[in-house]
């Protein structure tokens, strides 16, 4: 979490033809990426991994205040709902991170690209979206 890596928050979108930017980047050659492809896949993992770090860490640090008020047998029911609340909006902005750099990514490729890397990913090649509008 605080590396900024997935752990399966955008399984819904890998799963379902819209790639991540880390693994777009790992089969570079075999998706015939242009230099503006890498460079824009590139610059969208950064500036998610920027903000998938800074999310995961409130997430982290949210985490510790709740085990701590149990720890410290200082909890009482409003602050257990207030701690709760935040985790779960926590998680929730995560997931969509997540999720919003898949949808960003797959807008950089094209739809045979797309194609092409559900089958390197061993998810088949019918994976495209069918809303994948971008042409190359």
């Amino acid at each position: 979490m605080l590396a900024g890596q997935g752990t399966g928050l955008a399984k819904a979108a890998e799963l379902n033809g819209y790639p991540g930017p880390a693994h777009v980047l790992e089969h570079a050659d075999a998706l015939a990426l242009t230099a503006d492809q890498k460079q824009g896949s590139k610059a969208l993992m950064d500036r998610h991994k920027e903000r998938a770090r800074h999310i995961g860490a409130a997430l982290v640090a949210s985490e510790r205040a709740l085990d701590q008020t149990f720890a410290t047998r200082t909890i009482e029911p409003g602050r257990l709902s207030q701690l709760t609340a935040e985790i779960g909006e926590l998680q929730a902005q995560l997931r969509a991170e997540h999720l919003r750099t898949h949808l960003a990514q797959t807008a950089l490729l094209s739809a045979d690209q797309v194609k092409r890397y559900g089958t390197l990913r061993g998810y088949g090649g019918d994976a495209a979206p069918a809303a994948h509008q971008r042409r190359h």
